[in-house]
Order: structure tokens, then C-alpha cells, then sequence
């Protein structure tokens, strides 16, 4: 079963390198052209092609690109000529900080968002959907515009040093992080009301609160062994989903991450840099689904059992 999952994880990450190298390829000029920026001759540039391999086919270049990056070897950017593994490495630990950051704000609010649920039945789901279909970009927008312009509490962009440890200045990453939170968790606890809703209608929790034992108890020994399964496998999307969706807020609020470093390379169309930067987010999502399997299988060889002793226990099926 884990060796099925983790060759269907490399699959889909073979499958993501094709997609990414044909996405940039498909972007206008390539590195022949747009290194001497328009200044070379046609003889200039049809040398330039040949010494970076641009003559070859496509199915050969993006061989040669695979290789280099199975051995590590991402290349060189066309702008400033050092090493993409650099760039990345540069700017990865602010956006790992930041997704860190907006994960645990995304639990938070989310297991508050099913709390108030679970006390009120199943209700409220028409809000949370509705939050879950603002785009990102408006919650960014409000969130500035409110917690800094109006409020003054935080600082409009987050003018970290490129390298800076964003930890060292936790204020930097609260707009950037509730930017990202807000909707993540409003689309997690749409995916997990669901799973509540039918858990609070199953006849052993049914019948618990007919017997009038606490909520605070019916949660806790009812309700989350049947929450766990879905939870966890929402967990660890949400946190591939989050580090795949960092660039726009990076953009808005000028945070020196991963997902800025994509946006300025794909204006100057340094398709080395974006090769790499696409790929980060990819990885990190296909990373998340494996482990949401993985955790997945593992907590439902444990959960499903205590669920039907607690199901026996009371009675069975009505």
C-alpha cells in the first residue's frame, strides 16, 4: 500500500516537471534572445542557441533539464547568472515561515469555526462557504487596508531583509499570514462541516445527547474519532495548498519569499528561476497528499476500531 502511494506520488511529480518545463517554454523569447536583451545579432543569437542547447527538440531539453535536476542542478539565472538553488535557498525559509505561520492561525480557526458547529448542530455553514468563495486577493486587500491603514496595528508591507529571518520580526508575517489563513480556513471548515454534520446525525451521538452528557464530552469521545480521518487529510493539504498560493500574497505585501522570486522572474522571463520556483509549490502540494494518505491510513487502522467498540457500547444501529 505505501510503496503503491509513493510511486503514484512519483508519477504525479514526473508529470508536474513535463507540465512546468512546457509551461515555460511556452512563455515568449527564450534565454537566446532575452540574455542580450534584443542587443545581439541574429548570427549572435543563433550562437547563443547552440551553446545553451536551444537547438535541440523539446523532448531532448527537457531530458537534459530532468537530469540536472535529479542531480540537484536547477541552472543558472539568466539575470544575474547565479545559480537558481541559490535563489531558492535564499528565500525558502521566509515563506516556510510563513506558511508555518499561516497554518497554525488556519487550525485555529478552523477548529473554532467547528466548535461553534458543533454547539449549534450543524448550523452556520452558508458563512463559511461564503467566506471560502472571496478571492485571496480581497481578503489581502481588506486586511491592509483595515489592520494598517485604518488601524494602524500593523506595517503595510513587510519590509524584511532578503535573507532576514522572519521570526526575528514576528509583526512582518501577520498581514501576509491571515491573508492566507482567512480563506484557507473558511475552505477547510467548508470540506469538514460536512464530516460533522453526519457525525452529530449518527444514532450513538444521537443517542449520547438524549442521554444529556456534556457537548464538551460528546465531542471529545463521540464526535472526533470520526473527525480525525478527514481532518488530518485537510491538514495536510491545506499546508501544500498554502505554500502553493504564497505569490500573490508575497507580491501585495512585498514579502522577500518564494512566490515573489516567481512573479519578478516571470516578468523578466528568467525561465530557469521560474522553472525552479514553479516546481517548489508543486512539491510541496504533492508532498502534502502522501502524507495525507499516509496519516490517513494510519489513524483509520486506530480510529475504526475505537468507533465501533463506542458504537457496540451503546447499542449498535438503531
Amino acid at each position: 500500500m505505501i510503496a503503491r502511494r509513493l510511486a503514484r506520488t512519483a508519477l504525479l511529480a514526473l508529470a508536474a516537471t513535463a507540465v512546468v518545463f512546457a509551461a515555460t517554454e511556452a512563455l515568449p523569447g527564450d534565454a537566446g534572445t532575452l540574455r542580450d536583451a534584443g542587443r545581439a545579432s541574429p548570427e549572435q543569437v543563433a550562437r547563443a542557441r547552440e551553446q545553451l542547447g536551444l537547438d535541440e527538440p523539446l523532448v531532448m531539453r527537457y531530458l537534459r533539464w530532468l537530469g540536472g535536476l535529479l542531480q540537484g542542478d536547477l541552472g543558472r539565472s539568466l539575470s544575474s547568472g547565479r545559480p537558481v538553488s541559490d535563489l531558492l535557498g535564499q528565500r525558502l525559509p521566509a515563506t516556510i515561515s510563513l506558511v508555518a505561520a499561516a497554518l497554525a492561525v488556519t487550525v485555529l480557526l478552523t477548529t473554532a469555526g467547528l466548535v461553534v458547529t458543533h454547539l449549534c448542530r450543524g448550523r452556520g455553514g452558508t458563512l463559511a462557504a461564503g467566506l471560502a468563495a472571496v478571492p485571496q486577493a480581497v481578503y489581502a486587500a481588506a486586511l491592509g487596508a483595515l489592520l494598517s491603514g485604518m488601524l494602524g496595528w500593523l506595517p503595510a508591507v513587510s519590509l524584511l531583509p532578503l535573507g532576514g529571518h522572519p521570526w526575528q520580526e514576528p509583526r512582518m508575517l501577520l498581514l501576509p499570514a491571515l491573508a492566507l489563513a482567512l480563506p484557507s480556513a473558511a475552505f477547510a471548515g467548508t470540506l469538514l462541516r460536512g464530516v460533522l454534520t453526519d457525525t452529530l446525525r449518527r444514532p450513538h451521538v444521537v443517542d449520547a445527547y438524549r442521554r444529556g452528557l456534556p457537548p464538551a464530552l460528546v465531542l471529545r469521545r463521540h464526535v472526533l474519532p470520526f473527525l480525525a480521518v478527514p481532518a488530518i487529510q485537510v491538514l495536510a493539504l491545506t499546508a501544500g495548498w498554502l505554500a502553493a498560493g504564497t505569490a500573490l500574497v508575497e507580491t501585495v505585501y512585498g514579502f522577500p519569499g518564494l512566490g515573489g522570486l516567481l512573479v519578478s522572474a516571470v516578468a523578466v522571463r528568467d525561465v530557469p528561476v521560474v522553472q525552479g520556483a514553479a516546481l517548489m509549490p508543486v512539491v510541496a502540494v504533492l508532498v502534502g497528499m502522501l502524507l495525507a494518505d499516509l496519516a490517513a491510513a494510519a489513524v483509520h487502522r486506530t480510529a475504526r476500531p475505537a468507533a465501533a467498540r463506542c458504537t457496540a457500547a451503546l447499542g449498535g444501529t438503531h
